[in-house]
């Protein structure tokens, strides 16, 4: 498995911007993706890369708000969130795909590897 940290959580108004990190330590995975629950809600896929190409796929929740990328030589996947609003406040971790599997999507049974979360807040 691989070993994923994340940082950069805070609390921001409404309009504001965060950026998240998070550190892979071992192989990295073809798939990384960046997940979020809220109190009392499910968790929920917001952004996933192929590691690879670099392809990118958004849930329309966050599409045009937040970009996921990474930079490979810090092994490092980032998620910028601009435009934040009340709703997307929640716990956000980072999550990478298991190997055996063949297919980069956000069915987060998929991923075999997480991280302990960073919590983002939004004040309206």
């Amino acid at each position: 498995q691989v070993q994923l940290v994340e940082s950069g959580g805070g609390s921001v108004q409404a309009g504001g911007s965060l950026r998240l990190s998070c550190v892979a330590s071992g192989n990295i995975p073809f798939c990384m993706s960046w997940f979020r629950q809220a109190p009392g809600k499910e968790r929920e896929g917001v952004a996933r890369i192929y590691t690879g190409s670099g392809t990118t796929y958004y849930s329309d929740s966050v599409k045009g708000r937040f970009t996921i990328s990474q930079d490979k030589a810090k092994n490092t996947l980032y998620l910028q969130m601009n435009s934040l609003k009340p709703e997307d406040a929640a716990m956000y971790y980072c999550a990478a795909v298991a190997p055996w599997r063949l297919v980069c999507g956000l069915d987060q049974t998929a991923y075999n590897s997480w991280g302990q979360g960073t919590q983002v807040t939004v004040s309206s």
